[in-house]
């Protein structure tokens, strides 16, 4: 069972830029992706897209696209999420899962949660 840990979050001014990291204990071969979630204050949980661990299959929430970038250390078993240009909107907690299933824009795919990391962003 995949026993994601997130890190890399703090407080930062808008426009700057973070780089999440989603560290993945106890991947087997069976495991496809990585999905990365976020939940603001008061919200629902959102999808926000997913990597694949090859690296070669990403999936992007539309709103995010144009500023949200996935990547994968298959070797380290870590899964990346740079943000850049970020918006005060962008303020929540940012969680990540596994699925190992391809079809990774289906966010009821993803389980094995981690505890998250907190994105606080000062207008």
């Amino acid at each position: 069972q995949v026993r994601p840990v997130e890190s890399g979050g703090g407080l930062v001014q808008a426009g700057g830029s973070l780089r999440l990291s989603c560290a993945a204990s106890g991947r087997t071969f069976s495991d496809y992706a990585m999905g990365w979630f976020r939940q603001a204050p008061g919200k629902e949980r959102e999808f926000v897209g997913a990597c694949s661990w090859t690296g070669d299959h990403t999936y992007y929430r539309d709103s995010v696209k144009e500023r949200f970038t996935f990547s994968s250390d298959d070797a380290k078993n870590t899964v990346y999420l740079q943000i850049n240009h970020l918006k005060p909107e962008d303020t929540a907690v940012y969680y990540c899962a596994s699925t190992d299933w391809m079809q990774i824009a289906d966010p009821t795919k993803f389980s094995n949660w981690g505890q998250g990391t907190q994105v606080t962003v000062s207008s």
